[in-house]
């Protein structure tokens, strides 16, 4: 993968999983790390199990008070995160399972958190979504519009 120049976009993410996507959040926030990326841990630090709405609803108030700009949530399947998240004023929770899924989801939906299913997108595919995400910008234009009416 290439490095991450991505500062231009976003200054800070920040990550969160439940038990069934610690590990993959792990994989996440070191890639990231060795790429001189900013990234805050919201949770949890153990595989032990715990309650998906909880991190979610932690990581959507980070960005609703503009802590972060950006996040990323890891669960099983990546819906639960994302219906949790999306219940939060101005947060934009996308489930990303494909490149283009991804791009998309920034591009026309200025989606503000990536939620991925550990259970069902490897490692090196979520390494590559994290990163098509956080270099994707928003574009504008008649995709404003829709997403104001959100």
């Amino acid at each position: 993968m290439s490095n991450i120049k991505l500062n231009k976009i976003f200054k800070t993410a920040c990550i969160a999983s439940d038990h069934a996507g610690f590990k993959l959040k792990e994989d996440i926030k070191d890639y990231l790390i060795d790429n001189n990326f900013s990234v805050f841990d919201l949770g949890p630090y153990n595989d032990r199990s715990v309650d998906y709405p909880d991190y979610a609803k932690k990581l959507g108030n980070r960005i609703k008070l503009k802590k972060s700009n950006v996040g990323i949530l890891v669960c099983g399947s990546g819906a639960g995160m994302a219906i949790s998240a999306n219940k939060i004023k101005t947060i934009r929770a996308a489930v990303c399972y494909n490149l283009k899924s991804t791009r998309l989801s920034r591009q026309h939906n200025n989606a503000n958190i990536i939620a991925l299913g550990a259970r069902f997108t490897k490692k090196k595919l979520s390494l590559k979504l994290v990163e098509t995400f956080l270099k994707t910008k928003f574009e504008g234009g008649r995709h404003l519009r829709r997403v104001r009416k959100i």
